[in-house]
């Protein structure tokens, strides 16, 4: 019997299916993002700290830097990288055939537009900083765990979609799918001319032994 080659094609999603999970991941991590921050500097402009639980607060800070405060005063420099990397994703996802890895995708590209955004808009509002060039602006920090550089929802999406895109891989599918052999089949070998049984006698044989009767 014959057999079917089987295929592996990657699943297909349609441009809509796959704008709509990075745009969705992307703007829920923005407006969360920004309306945590609008709160912290409104509730802990005032040197406020507020106690969570064990040993979370919120404490306002500001950050010139890079995520968890490092690299101070090269909030340019690290806007300019942010949307680079953000581009990146972006091209990853044209290709992607994963919503999970999509949504990873977006929830960095919403951490680091955060944080960007941060930079172009909040230009001289970070105390003691006289910044006042182009992405200068400081990133609100308010999430402080007192063992762990404060930082903010944007700096926590990005860790955690960094994560999930080093688990499932950041990879474009292969074009060309694999097949899968057939099953092989057993072949019945025929019987040449030359592989008479002992039974059957050829005609030159069978001359000959008359001959010998004569």
């Amino acid at each position: 019997m014959g057999s079917v080659p089987l295929t592996s094609d990657p699943p297909r999603i349609t441009a809509v299916q796959r704008w709509g999970a990075v745009a969705l991941a992307t703007m829920t991590v923005l407006l969360i993002d920004q309306l945590s921050k609008a709160w912290a500097l409104r509730r802990l402009s005032s040197l406020e700290v507020v106690d969570v639980v064990l040993s979370l607060r919120f404490n306002l800070a500001f950050n010139t830097g890079m995520a968890f405060s490092k690299g101070s005063g090269k909030g340019p420099l690290i806007g300019l990288v942010a949307l680079i990397v953000a581009g990146v994703l972006l091209v990853i996802a044209r290709k992607s055939t994963s919503i999970l890895q999509l949504v990873f995708i977006g929830i960095v590209v919403g951490g680091a537009l955060g944080n960007v955004i941060d930079r172009l808009s909040r230009v001289g509002e970070a105390p003691n900083f006289g910044g006042t060039g182009f992405m200068s602006g400081a990133v609100v920090d308010f999430i402080d765990l007192q063992w762990w550089p404060i930082f903010n929802v944007a700096d926590a999406a990005i860790v955690v979609g960094g994560i999930g895109l080093v688990l499932i891989g950041v990879r474009a599918p292969e074009e060309v799918a694999t097949e899968e052999s057939a099953p092989e089949t057993a072949t019945v070998q025929e019987a040449t001319p030359d592989e008479a049984t002992p039974d059957e006698a050829t005609p030159e044989e069978a001359g000959t032994a008359g001959s010998f009767d004569e």
